[in-house]
């Protein structure tokens, strides 16, 4: 049985809700269809399913959030790989405070450069960079660097 880095899990979160976005696949089938041949940890599944399912539960306000900072783009004209990188990123930057901002954003970056381009992770960037004031606030986001802002 193999362990997952926190990386790897939301490599497979993505390829799962990239599955369901093109086929309509239920989330385990496509945890399942994710994980194919990796024996992973309960715990690890546990984790995989709450990112791939969560994100679909908050859907609409995570798509929404996305419309509302990118200019010019529509949900429907974004790359299939790029808007899940964005939906698991959003998602995460919502509903799981014990990660920091950074880490989020980071994660999300090299989910789109591993999966698409280097195009596509300055892309993710620049949209996550909009979205990240709109869903954490500025103290949340100065408690994360002990008080240092990003300008510093």
């Amino acid at each position: 049985m193999t362990t997952l880095t926190r990386h790897e899990a939301r490599q497979c979160a993505v390829q799962a809700l990239y599955q369901i976005d093109l086929s309509g696949s239920t989330a385990i089938d496509a945890i399942a269809f994710a994980l194919e041949d990796k024996s992973v940890s309960d715990s690890d599944l546990a984790y995989i399913r709450t990112l791939v399912e969560g994100t679909r539960a908050q859907l609409v306000d995570i798509d929404e959030r996305l419309s509302q900072v990118m200019e010019r783009w529509s949900t429907e004209r974004v790359g299939r790989v790029e808007l899940n990188v964005l939906r698991l990123a959003v998602y995460e930057l919502m509903f799981d405070r014990s990660i920091p901002s950074a880490t989020i954003l980071d994660e999300a970056v090299r989910l789109a450069k591993g999966f698409a381009t280097d195009t596509s992770g300055k892309f993710v960037n620049g949209v996550l960079a909009k979205v990240l004031p709109t869903v954490r606030s500025a103290q949340e986001r100065d408690s994360e660097t002990g008080g240092k802002s990003a300008e510093s």
